[in-house]
């Protein structure tokens, strides 16, 4: 069953002035794609052909690389779309907010620490938020790799991503990548995040 593109849920231009319509069509329509064509090749005709993405994703660490490179790359996209949204939510509310308080202080504590780990990722790669064990906690991933993944570092689940690789950023931002993630939280979706939370816990 070969993987498929997911069609984004907002307008190209959607996202503007915060993430620019060009950098929507090549990160979607050229970036995503390829990930998508890769790792349908990648598991043609393998074992793994007919496994969701998510057991491919998380069983990384067995697996070839180009089938978690791939395969982490259309999961982590699949994700950051969905958890983008135009003018974005307000801010999170009910036990999403109480949670954050809980574990950072304040939303604004929990946001820096998020673009912290994003600007100091070496490289390309990606900042989470996620659920541990019943708690938020911040981490951040190299290349495509997420915090399901056997072989992650800190493992969780994911509740927000954001893509720190400069085809992201770099048309708009050039190398100010720290300019892009304060912009970022501009169109987050904080309903679609509070989703998510209630789901890993």
């Amino acid at each position: 069953m070969a993987f498929t593109l997911p069609a984004l849920p907002y307008a190209k231009e959607a996202l503007e002035p915060h993430i620019d319509a060009q950098t929507m069509e090549i990160h979607h329509d050229k970036h995503h794609q390829a990930y998508v064509d890769n790792l349908n090749k990648a598991i043609d005709g393998t074992e793994h052909a007919d496994k969701s993405l998510e057991d491919l994703v998380k069983s990384a660490g067995s697996i070839s690389p180009a089938v978690r490179n791939n395969g982490g790359g259309h999961w982590n996209h699949t994700f950051f779309w969905e958890i983008l949204t135009p003018g974005g939510a307000t801010e999170p509310t009910g036990a999403l907010a109480d949670a954050i308080n809980e574990a950072f202080g304040s939303l604004d504590a929990l946001k820096e620490k998020v673009s912290t780990a994003g600007a100091t990722r070496f490289g390309s790669g990606w900042a989470w938020i996620i659920v541990k064990d019943g708690k938020l906690e911040v981490t951040s991933t190299p290349n495509q790799d997420n915090p399901l993944m056997d072989v992650a570092e800190v493992k969780g689940t994911p509740i927000l991503g954001i893509d720190v690789w400069e085809h992201a950023y770099y048309l708009k931002y050039q190398n100010k990548r720290p300019a892009y993630l304060q912009a970022i939280w501009s169109v987050v979706n904080w309903d679609k995040v509070a989703e998510k939370f209630e789901a890993a816990k």
